[in-house]
């Protein structure tokens, strides 16, 4: 079995930088994706960023520029450091681990609140 747990996130001025982190154990197979999505109340959850294995990341139109998302494979680990926060940006955040065809698996999640 695989867990995802979540770190950072919390309450945060417009314009902030936070930074997310997401550490992944268990048996994972070397080739994944590793990505975040997001849910804002009363919306259906989002791609925010995701990032393979081996090649580049792809975010969502609404955080290019704004967003990168990283990863430490070799511990398993992806961040996504987000700039210039918009209240819009609002929402539970959850990490993201998916080997296609094989396996995917979801953290529980952890709030981000931009205040105005």
């Amino acid at each position: 079995q695989v867990q995802l747990v979540e770190s950072g996130g919390g309450l945060v001025q417009a314009g902030g930088s936070p930074r997310l982190s997401c550490a992944a154990s268990g048996t994972i197979f070397s080739i994944n994706l590793m990505g975040w999505f997001r849910q804002a109340p009363g919306k259906q959850r989002e791609l925010v960023a995701r990032i393979p294995t081996h090649g580049s990341a792809n975010y969502a139109d609404s955080v290019k520029g704004r967003f990168t998302i990283s990863r430490d494979s070799a511990n398993n680990t992806v961040y996504l450091q987000m700039n210039s926060l918009k209240p819009e940006d609002t929402g539970v955040y959850y990490c993201h681990l998916w080997t296609p065809g094989v396996n995917e698996y979801w953290g529980q999640g952890t709030q981000v609140t931009v205040s105005s």
